[in-house]
């Protein structure tokens, strides 16, 4: 199955660069390029892409902007692509914006290669790009900078979900793969997609970068815990 990709940025070279690398690539298709937010959400609309690489800043409608309209789409518009936000620096106010938004994930520009090939399929897939070298910092960060965690709503939620499917709820918040919760917690990593699975779905939430926001604003976890 190929996947469909729009880059939006407003670096030519960037976009010819990332085009170039993609494309090359047989599971992939770059289906189009944007340089800056407005043209980028008008690019999706007209051609469906599974995943949008979107810069954080743009001139005309930044990145934040730009994956709120694609992932709260208005009415009549069914089509929600998975946003991967790309920024400069490794920790940037824009990109907590943009997970609570309900983007995926972000890269580094200046990641490696095979990292941009992998994200693209990692948040294809469904997952969300929060690897476990870089998920506890920015996430510990982003708590802080965000609003104090919220005990109403979001915090019953949680009552739908069982005792285990809580405690992986609260280990993906802080940073682990499915790999190490697996560990953690003595079962299969089959098992550990499987609640993962469950707990998306109970909380009516799209991916783990999501259910990571979510632990926090309903106060299973707090920042600085370990």
């Amino acid at each position: 199955m190929t996947t469909r990709v729009i880059i939006v940025d407003d670096q030519a070279m960037v976009r010819a660069g990332f085009a170039a690398l993609l494309a090359a690539q047989s599971d992939i298709d770059v289906v189009g390029d944007a340089p800056d937010g407005v043209q980028g959400v008008a690019l999706s609309r007209r051609t469906h892409p599974d995943v949008v690489l979107m810069d954080v800043r743009m001139p005309a409608m930044d990145g934040l902007e730009a994956a709120r309209q694609l992932l709260t789409p208005p009415a009549g518009v069914t089509h929600r692509p998975k946003v991967l936000m790309l920024t400069t620096f490794d920790v940037d106010d824009y990109v907590y914006e943009a997970l609570r938004a309900g983007a995926s994930g972000f890269l580094l520009k200046d990641a490696p290669p095979a990292d941009l090939i992998s994200a693209v399929r990692v948040v294809a897939a469904g997952e969300a790009l929060l690897a476990p070298s870089v998920t506890r910092r920015l996430i510990a960060d982003f708590a802080r900078s965000g609003p104090v965690a919220r005990k109403g709503r979001p915090a019953l939620r949680l009552n739908g979900l069982t005792p285990r499917e809580t405690e992986v709820l609260e280990l993906i918040a802080r940073g682990l793969s499915n790999l190490e919760i697996a560990d953690a917690l003595i079962v299969a990593e089959q098992t550990v997609k499987t609640h993962v699975s469950r707990v998306l779905a109970k909380l009516d939430l799209r991916d783990r970068a999501q259910a990571v926001i979510f632990a926090y604003e309903s106060g299973l976890v707090s920042p600085g815990e370990r």
